[in-house]
């Protein structure tokens, strides 16, 4: 299913700069048809002030949201209401100032009305061409039937989990890996399912790190963080997933990963280059260790490491952790093992957007803690995918790395994992990078 996100966020980006301009144009008209003179000081004075004060209030009223886009009369009402306001703001600093003098009233009244007319209208094209370029389809909404009531939902695709053979109590990876395929790119999932597997699609839902409901009545078991009443259906869901992070985290987190990755490629490049050279050398093998990962919603992904093993001994399955005297490992590859060298090409992985500079670290699916898989460990370990996983992490710069020997090496990065993910900032992102580089210093240091 193609992202409508980003669709959306381009949508917005075109109404903030159509609106700018529709405010000038609107003011300018005012002033050549009382003043007699096209963009006018005075009213364009008061154009400028109203116009940061009414990005603010539509900002956060809706007007440039999921809502607005879909239908044009909110859309218009929420943009009125901000322009009203906005207008109400100004001439209240401008009495309080004195600065009324400065503003030709019957212009600016003239502008609003025209600037009101104008948001009006460019709000119905907007809807109009909304429906003639993306068919009136500004979400991405999918139903999965597992047996559960009925559930009609306007726009959406609907799917049955017989179909997929998706089960709410299986740990097996690749049904994950395809539930999180099906699920990639949804702003709204609703599970209808018998009781007994509530609880199991709820888990899977917030593992999956996406905006999901269950078809039910209210239970405090699901940990459900909101209600919703479809009225129309005749039908109750439980709000019992949201995603850890909102679209501005979101993009915060992407900017902040493309511009280190970005930062580092460049600089690192010439060390990059060395040692895919000191490797190649060696013993003419491949440069590169490509393996695969669980990801975000469980998904898999293709990992990218410097080859520290000999050719012939590659463990693609992860299910033999390395050991420092392990006889595995070449020269060069020992070397950058210990310098943690061997993870830079993740930085490829970043700036592609499997991965992110600061998160979970990702595991290959063999990977073992006291001969249990991890997600026999704790069940919680799938949560942790709710997030990119990352370069380094909360659970790395404690000191929570290496190989997982006994389960407690396990469940201590699963905690601080989960710690990170509902605590997340930028801020903290940047201290775990940080931290990341006195632990590498300090480890090289000895």
């Amino acid at each position: 299913m193609p992202s409508l996100e980003r669709r959306r966020l381009r949508a917005y980006v075109m109404m903030l700069l159509a609106d700018g301009v529709l405010f000038n144009l609107s003011f300018a008209l005012a002033a050549l048809l009382w003043d007699g003179r096209w963009w006018e000081p005075r009213a364009m004075l008061a154009a400028q002030a109203m116009l940061p004060v009414f990005f603010t209030i539509a900002l956060y009223n809706g007007s440039y949201g999921v809502k607005a886009l879909g239908d044009w009369l909110f859309a218009s009402r929420q943009a009125l209401v901000a322009l009203v306001i906005s207008a109400g703001l100004i001439n209240f600093v401008a009495f309080y100032t004195k600065s009324n003098d400065d503003f030709s009233r019957a212009a600016v009244t003239l502008g609003l009305l025209f600037t009101a007319c104008a948001l009006v209208v460019f709000r119905r094209l907007v809807h109009g061409l909304i429906r003639y370029r993306w068919g009136g389809k500004v979400t991405n909404r999918l139903v999965i039937d597992d047996g559960g009531s009925s559930f009609t939902f306007d726009g959406a695709e609907v799917i049955a989990a017989a179909d997929y053979n998706l089960d709410p109590a299986s740990h097996d990876p690749f049904m994950l890996d395809r539930l999180g395929k099906l699920l990639r790119n949804q702003d709204h999932v609703v599970v209808s399912c018998p009781i007994e597997r509530r609880q199991g699609w709820a888990f899977l839902l917030k593992s999956a790190g996406v905006y999901g409901e269950i078809v039910s009545e209210p239970a405090h078991e699901l940990g459900a963080v909101g209600v919703h009443r479809y009225d129309d259906l005749d039908r109750t869901t439980l709000v019992v997933s949201t995603g850890p992070l909102g679209l501005r985290a979101r993009i915060l987190k992407r900017m902040f990963d493309v511009v280190v990755a970005g930062g580092a490629l460049l600089a690192l490049s010439p060390l990059l280059l060395v040692v895919a050279a000191l490797i190649k050398l060696e013993d003419g093998g491949p440069v590169l260790f490509v393996q695969r990962r669980l990801g975000r919603g469980n998904q898999f992904f293709d990992m990218f490491k410097f080859r520290s093993m000999r050719a012939e001994k590659l463990d693609h399955a992860g299910e033999r952790s390395a050991s420092r005297d392990d006889d595995r490992v070449t020269r060069i590859g020992g070397f950058i093992r210990r310098t943690s060298i061997d993870e830079l090409p993740q930085i490829i992985n970043v700036l592609k957007g499997d991965m992110s500079i600061v998160g979970p670290r990702p595991h290959a699916l063999g990977s073992r803690a006291n001969n249990k898989y991890f997600w026999e460990v704790d069940r919680q370990y799938w949560q942790r995918h709710c997030l990119k996983p990352g370069l380094t992490g909360l659970a790395q710069v404690r000191g929570h790395r290496g190989a997982t020997e006994v389960e407690k090496d396990l469940t201590d990065r699963l905690q601080s994992d989960l710690e990170y993910i509902a605590g997340w900032s930028l801020r903290r992102d940047i201290g775990i990078v940080l931290r990341t580089v006195m632990v590498l210093r300090h480890q090289n240091a000895y």
